[in-house]
């Protein structure tokens, strides 16, 4: 089977509703919200242009005839509800052309879409503007995976050139990039390090929705590193430590979005955007299109009145709202020295 088809399979299959690190992110409820529903606005802005939502599908797949159909359907449905979106990494489009169609089938879709390229980190420079030129990418998405390279059975093995490539890549191409992780979450250090290098807008994209690990091992003929499926932060933790960086810099958060209150917990953390991929995937594959839409649109409209219950009209004033977290969040603030109170009172 093509390595793209089985990561899509796996994902199916080990996709599930279960508790993750937004369970411990509760809200402190006041009486009075004192705003109009009519007059909230749930846009959000990034790369100096507004979105009318908060949210996005984020990278997943191509490079096969089957991934080129799931890849049209993901622009059709980015297109009924106005939603960025992110490819899968086009790297097999860059060593195939053969294979070219399944991406460039985004941009035929949805041709005035806004629109992600996605490549890994150990791209040279002139892939990555291979890679935006393929389909008139808007933006450059490069992933972060080493936990996955290295549980991969044909992953990479020599890390040594990542930040150096990154640099070369943001210093040079002709359009924005994000730099995100794969669903193992970031550091504040790893932060530090992205913005030293010029880096802009970073995903964190932590643990607690798809895991390639998980995925990769099952790839495996032993199946021996289980005990990696679970491994990295939290989309929250992840968006906790990205908090404590003191540089001013665009945060997107995925991983381990489930539903709509995730999206706005999220944002009240600080994302000024979020990223589905998964759980958009798994409602595709069993529900459909349609009803993947209707879901879409009701993540939409459920958005407005949770920002109207908080009383903010609008998603840059959602880190106002106080927040008390608990469980392995509580712990992991503690022992990183996260001050717990300036959520809770802010």
């Amino acid at each position: 089977m093509n390595r793209k088809d089985e990561h899509v399979s796996l994902a199916k299959a080990f996709h599930k509703d279960r508790s993750n690190d937004f369970d411990a992110v509760q809200l402190v409820h006041h009486s009075f919200p004192g705003v109009d529903v009519d007059q909230v606005t749930i846009a959000t802005t990034l790369f100096d242009r507004s979105f009318t939502s908060p949210f996005f599908i984020n990278a997943m797949t191509g490079g096969s005839p089957k991934t080129k159909e799931i890849n049209r359907d993901l622009a059709e449905i980015a297109q009924a509800c106005d939603l960025m979106m992110a490819t899968g990494s086009v790297s097999a489009a860059l060593k195939d052309s053969s294979v070219s169609d399944t991406f460039t089938v985004v941009r035929e879709t949805f041709p005035t879409g806004f629109l992600l390229a996605n490549i890994g980190a150990g791209s040279p420079v002139e892939n990555a503007q291979r890679a935006i030129d393929l389909f008139q990418a808007d933006a450059l998405q490069i992933h972060l995976n080493a936990p996955q390279e290295l549980v991969m059975p044909e992953g990479d093995r020599d890390f040594r050139q990542w930040l150096t490539l990154l640099e070369r890549t943001v210093a040079q191409v002709n359009v924005p990039v994000i730099v995100k992780e794969v669903g193992f979450g970031m550091s504040r250090e790893t932060i530090q390090q992205l913005l030293d290098i010029g880096v802009e807008t970073i995903d964190v994209a932590g643990s607690g929705g798809t895991s390639f690990t998980q995925i990769e091992n099952a790839r495996r003929k032993k199946r021996e590193m289980a005990y990696l499926d679970h491994f990295g932060q939290s989309t929250v933790i992840a968006l906790l430590e990205a908090n404590e960086v003191n540089q001013t810099f665009t945060r997107i958060a995925s991983g381990g979005i489930r539903d709509a209150f995730d999206i706005f917990k999220a944002l009240c953390l600080g994302a000024k955007s979020v990223g589905l991929s998964g759980t958009i995937l798994n409602l595709l594959l069993t529900k459909g299109k349609e009803e993947t839409i209707a879901t879409i649109q009701s993540w939409q409209a459920e958005l407005t009145l949770l920002y109207a219950m908080v009383g903010q009209s609008q998603t840059s004033d959602l880190t106002n709202v106080p927040l008390v977290l608990s469980g392995p969040v509580k712990d992991w603030c503690e022992a990183r020295r996260i001050p717990l109170t300036t959520y809770s009172f802010r």
